[in-house]
């Protein structure tokens, strides 16, 4: 999970969304193609993310949710089939324009997977390994800032007496939110989640999205989903997509009780 020290944020005032969102980006995105050979992957994206915000990407499978994610931290770099083109404005940086240090862009961002990742090690190695990532190497500081973020996930009470025992014990969901420590204890900017609770059952499932409600005071999350209950419980702001383009963006009241398009009248009775 790529994360760094929060930062303010200085970014050009565009507004390109389809509905204005009314807040000061923290991502801004213009004119994003995505190119895989002859497959257009995403089609002429202009989107702003508001700060501090849940900002939903909804959309069927496949319809480029994952893609338009992996732009944002250059993960779309490791495929070496795609083209990527466009602007994509993170931190006042042009970071498809940028050849500086990709490491130090990834870990201004947090990347929950489907699936979590726990390392081969203990739990309190996960989040020290975090912890380290930024250069704290003082004993009593680790041990008080594992601590901190086991807590701030809700972790701590479940794990304290078993810190030192393989992360690979703990259940699925109590693996995604040592992930989530492990990616918070060097303090994102962005948390990136792509359905992040896909693999979870109902109970953890249910977990993870409280903590998102929390974390958004201190965190912009950008969460993928094709799931519309979960985008109106947790969404200030919703991006609906359907193959590689933006058909509607707004605040989920408007876009969900008065959808403008037939797109997303179908998605929204379908019951996804």
């Amino acid at each position: 999970m790529y994360t760094s020290v929060i930062t303010d944020t200085t970014l050009p005032e565009v507004n390109l969304g389809i509905r204005g969102n009314g807040h000061h980006p923290i991502v801004s995105i213009q004119r994003l193609n995505v190119y895989a050979g002859n497959h257009h992957i995403l089609k002429n994206i202009n989107l702003d993310i508001p700060k501090n915000k849940i900002t939903v990407l909804l959309g069927p499978s496949g319809c480029g949710k994952t893609t338009l994610l992996k732009c944002m931290n250059r993960l779309t770099d490791l495929y070496h089939e795609l083209k990527v083109t466009g602007d994509v404005w993170i931190d006042g940086d042009n970071i498809l324009k940028s050849n500086d240090n990709i490491a130090a862009l990834r870990q201004k961002m947090g990347l929950l997977s489907q699936r979590p990742y726990p390392l081969p090690m203990s739990i309190f190695k996960n989040v020290a390994y975090g912890i380290k990532l930024k250069g704290i190497y003082d004993k009593k500081l680790i041990q008080y800032n594992v601590e901190k973020y086991l807590r701030e996930v809700g972790l701590w009470e479940e794990v304290k007496d078993r810190l030192h025992q393989p992360a690979v014990g703990l259940s699925i969901g109590q693996q995604q939110r040592l992930c989530l420590a492990r990616g918070l204890a060097v303090r994102p900017q962005i948390i990136l989640a792509d359905e992040p609770t896909s693999a979870l059952d109902p109970i953890s499932s249910k977990i993870i999205e409280n903590l998102f409600k929390e974390l958004k005071k201190n965190y912009t999350i950008i969460l993928v989903t094709h799931v519309l209950r979960q985008a109106v419980r947790l969404a200030d702001h919703v991006v609906f997509m359907s193959y590689g383009e933006i058909i509607e963006e707004g605040a989920p009241a408007d876009l969900f009780k008065n959808p403008a398009t037939e797109k997303l009248r179908e998605y929204i009775y379908d019951g996804n």
